[in-house]
């Protein structure tokens, strides 16, 4: 009866111990897994703080605090930081600008002037300081005289961006659908000839607001106009260093590409002369 109770007591034992092994090393897994995930955080916090990279915000600030100090070589390369990380706005590329024209860099400040006005065409402030800028560019080049109404109709279409006309364009097609019901369930004959006219008119606005939205894009998307940031280069008859000498360029003249050829560019300027430019010595807007 002893022995039987014995072994009783032994076989029980033994199950205890193996059914608790199972629960320890689940205990020791859970532990080892925790310290490892607290490890990784203390890693990742310490290369954060290592590197001591700064925010946009932060760049912005200092560039602009430089600028009004006077130190506009750090205002330029504060700015061009926040370019180089893929973030553009007009605020930057005018801010760009005045810190590389109050540097003398010429070139790029006309470059940036001009991509702020790709995007905010109707900004005075942008339009007037590309102007003094390009006053001080060394080439004085006539343009080709351009027919008044077309000019016209590019200044109107300036006074806006495409985000603008293209929500006018929508107002002018909801009042045109608005008015063209009106004529058809207006029972009055005097409503109906106001919906039928004012129809008219909105259908009108709606494809003049389109077709200078679609003008503005696609002005916003031309990758033809190019600035020279060179100080001087020579204008070649062919794409070939050894090619014969046409017309000199300085910095900051604007130039239309019109073919491209294994580093080469064929340019036009504003008087209707062509050639052939390095594409290194250009910069498209």
């Amino acid at each position: 009866m002893k022995r039987l109770l014995l072994f009783l007591i032994l076989v029980w034992g033994v199950g205890e111990a193996r059914s608790q092994q199972p629960a320890d090393t689940a205990a020791d897994t859970a532990a080892d897994t925790a310290a490892e995930a607290q490890a990784v955080t203390t890693t990742a916090d310490e290369a954060s703080a290592a590197t001591g990279a700064e925010t946009p915000e932060q760049l912005w600030d200092r560039a602009n605090t430089a600028y009004v100090n006077g130190d506009f070589h750090a205002a330029t390369t504060s700015y061009e930081e926040i370019l180089a990380r893929g973030l553009s706005s007009v605020k930057l590329y005018y801010n760009l600008g005045n810190s590389c024209f109050k540097e003398g860099r010429l070139g790029e400040a006309i470059l940036y002037y001009r991509r702020a006005l790709r995007m905010a065409p109707g900004n005075d402030d942008i339009r007037y300081n590309l102007e003094v800028a390009e006053s001080r560019t060394k080439d004085n080049i006539e343009q080709i005289p351009e027919f008044f109404l077309t000019q016209w109709l590019r200044s109107v279409r300036h006074m806006m961006s495409c985000t603008a006309w293209s929500l006018l364009s929508l107002v002018a097609l909801v009042c045109a659908l608005g008015l063209f019901l009106v004529y058809l369930l207006a029972r009055r004959l005097s409503w109906r000839k106001g919906g039928f006219y004012g129809t008219m008119v909105a259908v009108l606005l709606f494809i003049v607001t389109t077709s200078f939205a679609m003008g503005e894009r696609r002005e916003m998307l031309d990758r033809t106009q190019a600035v020279v940031m060179s100080l001087s280069t020579a204008v070649k008859s062919s794409p070939d260093r050894s090619a014969t000498d046409l017309f000199v360029l300085h910095e900051g003249t604007l130039v239309e590409i019109t073919g491209r050829l294994e580093g080469w560019c064929e340019i036009t300027i504003a008087d209707g002369k062509k050639g052939w430019l390095e594409e290194k010595t250009i910069e498209t807007i």
